[in-house]
């Protein structure tokens, strides 16, 4: 199955929709998992991401990103300087990670309190992307549907708890994936629904016992 979306890439600033479309939509992921304005981004790249990334302006993407810009935003090219402007502290370097895709991005984002998010995304072509880590744990988050990336303890009887209340709000979940750090610990659930989502249930969600965190990821 192929849309007319796989066939003409997304509309975008930008000479490619994998080194620029998705970089910014890897960056704009990272935000919405912040919560919060950021105050500093250390930006790692793997593989073609490392090696063109000036070239072909992911740097300036996945900045515009982070700043909440969209992919036709014609302020992405501008996006150092204004992200130097707004107190925004950025740092750049090539990395390898073992087995990730070549155009693969680490973001850690800080904001005033000192509270940190690290993402790890692709961008798999076409300006898609693939999230393949949240703060250290396994998830996949594809940015095509909308989501709830929720962060909690590992206890018998909250995973029930969400979904419960959201069978109560008639949303219907098309992915779900489970990750933990440990037997107890923090554990991710990342649930992607077809259609819309109150967030209103949402905070419902945040408000169970044992939730530390649930954002909703709009389609981007």
């Amino acid at each position: 199955m192929m849309n007319v979306f796989d066939i003409v890439g997304p509309v975008m600033i930008g000479p490619s929709s994998s080194h620029t479309a998705g970089a910014v939509r890897i960056g704009r992921v990272a935000r919405a998992l912040l919560g919060c304005e950021p105050v500093s981004a250390q930006i790692l790249l793997h593989g073609s991401f490392a090696k063109t990334y000036k070239g072909h302006g992911t740097d300036k993407a996945l900045i515009a990103g982070i700043m909440g810009m969209a992919t036709d935003d014609e302020r992405i090219r501008f996006s150092p300087r204004l992200a130097e402007e707004a107190g925004l502290s950025v740092s750049i370097l090539p990395t390898e990670i073992d087995g990730a895709h070549p155009n693969t991005a680490l973001i850690t984002l800080a904001d005033a309190t000192g509270r940190t998010v690290s993402v790890q995304g692709a961008s798999v072509g076409g300006g898609n992307i693939l999230v393949t880590r949240v703060n250290g744990m396994e998830v996949q988050i594809t940015g095509q549907y909308t989501s709830l990336i929720v962060l909690h303890q590992d206890t018998p009887g909250t995973i029930a708890a969400v979904t419960e209340l959201l069978a109560e709000g008639q949303v219907n979940i098309c992915n779900f994936r489970l990750s933990r750090q440990k037997k107890g610990g923090v554990a991710v659930m990342t649930i992607e629904m077809d259609g819309g989502f109150d967030p209103a249930l949402n905070r419902r969600i945040e408000a169970l016992p044992h939730i530390l965190s649930s954002t909703m990821l709009l389609p981007n």
